[in-house]
């Protein structure tokens, strides 16, 4: 009997002991987030938009948590060699990406081979920011406003040139085009200030393009205004009218900039960073400042921005196709 019990003694503090090596030591909780310095990825060099939030996001969270913040850029392919680079990073919250509408949902329309897929590959934190772009034309344009534009446009059909800074504004010049029946051709450019240029030289008589390069020129006259691609008018300039308000119903396209993790992250770390990116960028004196640059801060949820990308991934899908655009553009 005595043997007995010892052997069933002997299993019992086996098993146990097997049960405290596979747990850890008794009470151990996972490190509390963040544990290490957050690391935001930019695709684009310093200075522009996404890397103007980035580094207000990684100062802010510093503040916030005691750790360091770091933007890293990593320019080069459309912001698809940033993309990559988190998609694959470890899933802890530590690695973030800042990226757009041109990286998040163009690219993965445009291209049939990405080294990620935007909804696998990637948690959505927070819709930081929209931008509206803006239609602006050169004053020597036979045309006052959208729709003389559009009749202008058909009664000389392919005849009429918008210069386009990136993929994103052939987009919105190509939905323009398709909601409107017209034929304006899209001239690509190498970035929105040779874009600009181009409309102010005549070269093109039209320019599909964010709005600080072009504020100065508006209130100067020496840019006409068409109208705001978003479908309501925007705080920076609220006398500018919308397209959907000079003729064309219904238009609706705003770039934006979001908050990204490698899918994976759980789910209480990305609650957090999205409640810290939404206080951030909702500062009033934050809102101003990216205000006057043409950003409309929405600091909106992971939900939204979800949804924000199942929408333009199928609206944008089927643009590219019916309207044959090449990733060259």
């Amino acid at each position: 009997m005595d043997t007995t019990r010892c052997i069933s003694r002997a299993r019992t503090a086996l098993l146990l002991g097997c049960l405290m090596f596979m747990a850890g030591p008794l009470g151990a909780q996972p490190a509390a987030f963040p544990s290490k310095p957050i690391r935001i990825v930019v695709g684009f060099p310093p200075g522009g938009a996404n890397d103007i939030l980035a580094r207000l996001l990684a100062a802010k969270m510093q503040e916030a948590w005691g750790q360091p913040g770091v933007v890293e850029n990593r320019p080069g392919a459309n912001s698809i060699i940033a993309a990559e680079l988190v998609a694959k990073s470890a899933p802890d919250g530590h690695t973030l990406l800042v990226n757009s509408t041109g990286g998040m949902t163009v690219n993965p329309v445009l291209y049939p081979k990405l080294p990620f897929n935007t909804e696998r590959d990637f948690l959505p934190i927070s819709l930081l920011v929209r931008t509206p772009m803006i239609l602006v034309a050169n004053p020597s344009l036979a045309a006052a406003n959208v729709r003389e534009l559009i009749a202008f446009s058909k009664a000389n059909p392919g005849k009429v040139n918008y210069s386009a800074g990136s993929t994103s504004f052939v987009l919105a010049g190509e939905l323009f085009n398709e909601m409107a029946g017209t034929s304006l051709v899209s001239v690509p450019f190498k970035g929105s200030a040779q874009s600009t240029n181009a409309v102010l030289s005549g070269t093109t008589e039209l320019s599909m393009v964010d709005l600080p390069p072009v504020v100065a020129h508006i209130r100067a006259g020496k840019l006409r205004v068409m109208g705001v691609t978003a479908g309501r008018r925007i705080a920076a300039l609220p006398d500018l009218p919308t397209l959907d308000e000079g003729g064309l119903p219904g238009y609706d396209m705003v770039l934006w900039t979001g908050l990204f993790a490698p899918a994976g992250t759980p789910a209480d770390v990305v609650a957090k960073l999205a409640a810290e990116a939404q206080r951030v960028v909702r500062i009033p004196d934050h809102a101003e400042k990216l205000g006057s640059l043409g950003m409309e801060s929405v600091g909106g949820t992971p939900a939204e921005l979800a949804a924000q990308i199942r929408r333009e991934l199928v609206l944008y899908g089927q643009l590219v196709k019916s309207r044959g655009i090449k990733p060259e553009q």
